[in-house]
């Protein structure tokens, strides 16, 4: 579908970007959000309520700002020049560098179709009672079957359904529970470090950038793309992608606060330690009732199913992008990709003994690979030749790059923790 559409001239239309027209630029945004809410986000924000209240919430507020300005520059990326980030890596960076950073970007994204198909597993197990392994392979047979037999524009309406869905299923836990809005206003804002919680603080902060997230926008942008010609076009589209990004990163935020709202007025209030999703949802049961731990795993599900569908997306993306084509499902190279990413992620949740030692382990892949996507983009959104006269200010590359520094510490203090 992406082929088609950039290969459309567009040349003669002249589109109306009125305020009303705003609207038809969101979707590429909440498609990176399912990142941001995917099941590991869940895992760390409900250890982050039930241990420390609201303590915490802080680190929702800053993961958001450095995720909204480093997928903001990856979108960019996809506007000006036409690529997408593989395609920008095959094609600007050396043959020799660009292979070893894509095949670890595909590396990065089996890791997390790995994650995203046991949260999925995990909620299945919660509402049916269905065995992990036969779970994640229902998980990954449904997504696949989504991928291969619908557009992007169809997958998008999808998703954000799914968001949806999620986003409805913590208003309607949050209405159930008493919180404490001062001391969450307080805690959205004003930094603290609680004994102990240096580690929760890395997981969240860590693992908020993922690098299948920063492929999967600068291809799906393009989805709005109209005429890269016409300056005054790429100007307002630029304008627009950043509300999409603004606005489906609150929305993320919006989800992930829920989550550690929840769990500092269910858990934390009753002294509760939360270690694991499963945890989570039986003690929800005698404390809010049935109706809020099974709203709870079919949210869980939801977030599940969107997360592996875009990262199966994002494989696509990478893979293709090594051949130098677009993202097109109905191309054998983003078919490969999907396939590939969903295919040997399942295959290892049924070899490894433990699959929740899985999670660790993909994390930790995570971990590495990230701090080179990261750097890449950077270099290249940097760059006249790729960029042109939309290349990163100085302002920007300095701030850029110094994310990149702190995301990459991050994860390296993460990666030592794990030990």
């Amino acid at each position: 579908m992406f082929r088609l559409f950039r290969n459309i001239d567009r040349k003669n239309y002249r589109p109306r970007l009125g305020a009303h027209d705003i609207f038809k630029f969101i979707g590429p945004g909440l498609l990176v959000t399912v990142g941001f809410i995917d099941p590991g986000n869940w895992a760390s924000n409900l250890a982050a309520g039930a241990e420390y209240g609201y303590a915490l919430l802080w680190m929702v507020t800053l993961s958001t700002i450095m995720l909204i300005a480093l997928q903001h520059n990856v979108a960019h990326l996809g506007i000006a020049t036409g690529l997408c980030l593989s395609e920008a890596t095959t094609i600007y960076i050396k043959p020799r560098y660009s292979k070893v950073l894509l095949l670890s970007a595909m590396g990065a994204s089996i890791s997390t179709s790995l994650a995203e198909i046991l949260g999925g597993a995990i909620a299945l197990q919660m509402l049916f009672d269905v065995p992990i392994r036969a779970g994640a392979l229902l998980v990954t047979i449904f997504v696949m079957f989504m991928l291969y037999a619908n557009t992007y524009r169809v997958l998008e309406k999808w998703i954000i359904a799914f968001v949806s869905v999620i986003g409805l299923s913590f208003l309607y836990e949050l209405s159930l529970v008493n919180i404490d809005w001062g001391s969450a206003a307080r805690g959205w804002v004003v930094p603290s470090f609680p004994a102990g919680s240096m580690v929760i603080i890395m997981s969240v902060l860590g693992a908020v950038v993922m690098p299948h997230n920063l492929f999967l926008h600068s291809e799906v942008i393009q989805s709005r793309q109209w005429n890269l010609k016409d300056e005054k076009i790429i100007k307002k589209q630029l304008s627009y992608e950043f509300l999409d990004t603004l606005f489906s990163m609150i929305i993320g935020w919006a989800i992930n606060s829920a989550m550690i709202l929840l769990a500092a007025a269910v858990f934390f209030q009753s002294s509760t330690v939360v270690t694991e999703l499963n945890q989570a949802n039986e003690l929800l049961a005698p404390l809010l009732g049935n109706h809020a731990a099974i709203v709870f795993a079919v949210a869980l599900l939801f977030s599940g199913i969107a997360s592996t569908t875009t990262s199966g997306m994002a494989a696509g993306t990478i893979f293709a992008g090594m051949y130098k084509e677009p993202y097109d499902i109905k191309d054998n190279h983003s078919r490969t990709g999907v396939a590939i990413s969903l295919i040997v992620a399942t295959i290892i949740i049924f070899l490894i003994a433990d699959p929740f030692r899985g999670l660790i382990i993909s994390q930790m892949i995570l971990s590495i690979q990230l701090p080179f996507t990261i750097f890449s983009q950077v270099y290249l959104t940097s760059s006249e030749k790729v960029m042109g006269k939309y290349k990163n200010t100085l302002i920007s590359k300095i701030i850029l790059y110094g994310l990149g520094i702190i995301v990459t510490a991050l994860n390296i203090a993460l990666l030592v923790s794990l030990f």
